[in-house]
């Protein structure tokens, strides 16, 4: 049973997508640029200029892409999101048991109060890449 629990956390982060790895996958792109832009992708951060290859390796895949077409360009947008569960109160419900009262071995039924705590998932933007012609000409981010 270890020897499989082992071999799926393995397995699990085997398809995790990380720095090292997409590195590795665009290999070609990356060994073509200088320390500094090497190192900024390796921290995460893009800048106005990159290419798509470019962004993948800091940031990975998008969450979503969406397309935006105007009379004078075509855009792509890669939305990269944060997902977390909010807590939005709690309700109380009633479940009910019958039990036997000690003394005169009737059946007696009780209501005890169940509280549900409620989460809701959401997701946010967290950042927004704009490419145009092939390289990055806006980010937006969420300022906290």
């Amino acid at each position: 049973m270890k020897t499989l629990s082992i071999l799926a956390l393995v397995a699990l982060l085997a398809g995790c997508s990380t720095v090292d790895r997409r590195i590795e996958e665009k290999s070609g792109v990356f060994n073509a640029l200088d320390a500094d832009t090497q190192d900024q992708l390796r921290q995460g951060m893009v800048e106005v200029g990159y290419t798509p290859d470019m962004v993948y390796i800091a940031l990975g895949r998008p969450d979503e892409k969406r397309a935006i077409v105007t009379t004078t360009a075509r855009e792509e947008v890669w939305v990269y999101s944060t997902y977390f569960s909010e807590y939005v109160g709690s309700t109380v419900r009633y479940r009910r048991y019958i039990a036997m009262h000690p003394r005169t071995g009737q059946r007696v039924v009780y209501f005890e109060p169940v509280r549900d705590h409620l989460y809701v998932d959401r997701a946010e933007d967290r950042i927004r890449i704009t490419f145009r012609d092939g390289k990055v000409s806006m980010i937006e981010e969420v300022q906290r």
